[in-house]
């Protein structure tokens, strides 16, 4: 089977950690700007950043309604940290002109773990990923409030879930690709290949 395709949405946030984490988890990964450049890929990773500028970068760009569609249409998605806002179906405390993909019947807290000066990082078990916990990195990081029947809880973390795949779409809390361990990326990588199975 040929190597997958794996965009970055490049607005905003930590691209380049993103596009590595995926090289080494034996994808072709490739930044996405604008509508022509999603249309090439086989699956997408949201990164870290601010969910609110990402968003509104997203409709000036002319990719919001494009990536409304590929995740409706079952292209897999994965988001870390605002990607995971972008993700949710619906934002707690949303601001002002804040708009979100969808994907996961969620409900998200934005900044849940608090400021900038109370990032931390913690080993997170995560269903599905073989070996020892996840080292997850939480920077303003978003909780999950409560999920729907069709989103499996992944991990949690001090109570609060951290970790949703539903289908194809897959998010966490935390930022995975500032470790340098790649599990989380390579579970994603096997999810795209298990879509493109004929």
């Amino acid at each position: 089977m040929s190597t997958p395709v794996i965009g970055v949405l490049a607005l905003q946030g930590d691209v380049r950690e993103h596009l590595i984490a995926l090289a080494a988890a034996d994808a072709v990964a490739r930044p996405v700007r604008r509508p022509e450049e999603l249309a090439e890929v086989d699956a997408l990773v949201l990164p870290g950043g601010e969910s609110t500028t990402i968003s509104k970068l997203a409709v000036l760009f002319g990719l919001m309604e494009p990536l409304r569609a590929r995740v409706r249409a079952g292209m897999p998605v994965y988001g870390t940290c605002a990607g995971l806002i972008l993700l949710a179906d619906k934002i707690l405390d949303p601001r002002s002109g804040q708009e979100t993909i969808g994907g996961i019947d969620m409900i998200v807290r934005r900044n849940a773990f608090g400021r900038q000066n109370e990032s931390f990082e913690a080993a997170v078990d995560v269903k599905g990923v073989e070996g020892a916990p996840v080292e997850g990195v939480f920077i303003r990081a978003p909780w999950v409030e409560s999920v729907g029947a069709a989103a499996e809880v992944l991990a949690e973390h001090d109570g609060h879930i951290v970790a949703v795949r539903q289908g194809n779409v897959l998010a966490t809390s935390f930022h995975p690709e500032l470790t340098g361990n790649h599990r989380m990326h390579a579970l994603f990588v096997d999810m795209v290949r298990a879509n493109r199975t004929p």
